[in-house]
């Protein structure tokens, strides 16, 4: 994984919107309507291809396909795991900060829910009913591929490729305990990551239930809480067992969840946590504005040697975009606090996380988004390079 020994590197978390021809046929595979096979893996073949050339365009160093086959970062993993269908019992529970949020603020969630409505398939809840073992080796393949091709001649750094987290996606029917259930599903992904790896690019773990184990629900106790995500990260680690660190970008989050934030962990909570995950890189929201403050965790907390940080300097949650001034401030003040070598200019968080008709931010405010992110990894680096 590069480092910023030169200039500050600019990348970001991963989702991109899709063009509309490619949502109207995942909208019929994924709701199990007749679709052209052919035709869906050509769309995604070109809208990576278009992704990747306007990222570059845009002056991201770091890139990444913007998961253009994917139906979301999580669920699109029905997929290629064994063991897992459609639960008859209904649709994905909300987790406990959620639930929160929603008794909080009922009539902004009314109108935020209904938004769901363009994307191109609701969040199924999946339920375990057999052994689970990885079956998307083509799947993975075809991702990778694809990507490397898209790369060709382009002047990037480095490509980086997400992969969901180990986590019980659903309800377990078949394993006698939810952490044996959870230890499988770690398992079956190791395979994913291994491919990913293996092709020469950067693994991106997407973890948004590191933070979610540790927000506050009043039925568990603090101490639960923390056990919970210890045991979470144990499962992370063996499955990136033997996988060098320096391969490894871990990004957490608080999910999909645009909305007042009230109920989010406090970054204080889970640093420990986030930092013991075998990752060479950490990425973290910091536009949020429930965050923006948290810059000061590094002020007593110390970064391990050889690990870099990848605060999120550009939002995924509004369509403002961030000055460029204001990114290179973030940027020298995370770059005092651990070196500048040691800080990436990303995002908080995916800009398309699900295949939407209508995703939070306008697809071109988000080109405008990078665009400011490169021009304040740009003003930085003249600062910090010219301070040395």
């Amino acid at each position: 994984m590069k480092r910023s020994t030169e200039r500050i590197l600019s990348t970001h978390v991963g989702s991109l919107a899709r063009p509309r021809e490619l949502l109207d046929v995942m909208r019929e595979k994924e709701h199990g309507r007749p679709y052209d096979a052919d035709a869906f893996n050509r769309l995604v073949r070109d809208a990576v291809n278009a992704s990747v050339r306007r990222q570059v365009e845009c002056g991201i160093d770091v890139v990444a396909d913007g998961e253009m086959g994917k139906v979301t970062f999580l669920t699109y993993i029905k997929e290629r795991l064994g063991g897992l269908e459609p639960d008859p019992e209904g649709v994905q529970s909300m987790p406990p900060s959620w639930t929160r949020e929603i008794e909080m603020f009922p009539a902004y969630y009314k109108d935020y829910f209904g938004k769901y409505s363009e994307a191109v398939a609701p969040l199924t809840r999946l339920v375990c009913t057999g052994p689970v073992v990885y079956t998307g080796q083509a799947a993975v393949q075809a991702d990778i591929a694809t990507l490397r091709t898209a790369l060709d001649g382009l002047p990037v750094e480095e490509a980086f490729m997400p992969a969901t987290s180990a986590y019980g996606f659903g309800r377990n029917a078949y394993y006698a305990t939810d952490h044996e259930y959870v230890q499988a599903v770690g398992e079956a992904m190791r395979e994913e990551y291994l491919a990913i790896v293996d092709a020469g690019l950067i693994l991106q773990i997407d973890d948004p239930w590191l933070t979610e184990a540790l927000s506050d629900d009043p039925a568990t106790t603090h101490e639960q809480r923390y056990a919970a995500a210890t045991q979470h990260v144990e499962v992370l680690n063996h499955s990136l067992r033997g996988i060098p660190p320096e391969k490894v970008r871990l990004h957490v989050c608080y999910g999909l969840n645009h909305g007042p934030r009230l109920h989010d962990a406090a970054m204080r909570d889970w640093v420990d946590l986030m930092l013991r995950v075998n990752a060479g890189a950490y990425s973290f929201e910091v536009a949020n504005p429930r965050h923006q403050h948290e810059w000061r965790v590094w002020e007593t907390v110390r970064l391990p040697d050889g690990k870099m940080l990848i605060p999120g300097f550009i939002s995924h949650a509004n369509n403002f975009v961030e000055h460029p001034e204001l990114i290179a401030d973030g940027i020298e003040t995370y770059a005092r606090l651990v070196g500048r070598e040691n800080v990436l200019a990303g995002a908080d968080c995916g800009f398309s996380s699900r295949a939407s008709y209508k995703p939070e931010v306008y697809p071109d405010v988000v080109w405008a988004k990078f665009q400011a992110l490169a021009e304040g990894a740009r003003i930085a680096t003249s600062r910090l390079w010219a301070a040395a």
